[in-house]
């Protein structure tokens, strides 16, 4: 009989792996891609076939975790989206050491 999984375990926060932004476990796939991937349109199976590594157990759990903690990650999205926006007009500038 195989032994039950406790889904607590499923998703982590590691300071140093993906900027320590909640993530499923033994993976670099954080929440957020799973989100933005399920919000174009991505089904859970699909994202399954190009990353194999991932369970739907993951995956469903780190939307569960996305939902359960909505507006605090919606927040966290924006900023993490707004950086990546800032950095690469400081590299297209040429200001980026």
């Amino acid at each position: 009989m195989q032994a039950l999984t406790d889904i607590a375990t499923l998703i982590v926060s590691t300071p140093g792996t993906c900027g320590g932004r909640p993530r499923i476990a033994d993976t670099r796939i954080t929440v957020q891609y799973i989100v933005n991937e399920i919000k174009s349109g991505v089904t859970p199976e699909a994202i399954i076939e190009d990353k194999p590594y991932l369970t739907l157990a993951g995956i469903y759990s780190a939307l569960a975790y996305y939902y359960a903690n909505k507006e605090l990650l919606d927040a966290e999205f924006v900023a993490y989206q707004e950086e990546c926006q800032r950095l690469e007009a400081e590299y297209k500038a040429g200001n980026f050491s």
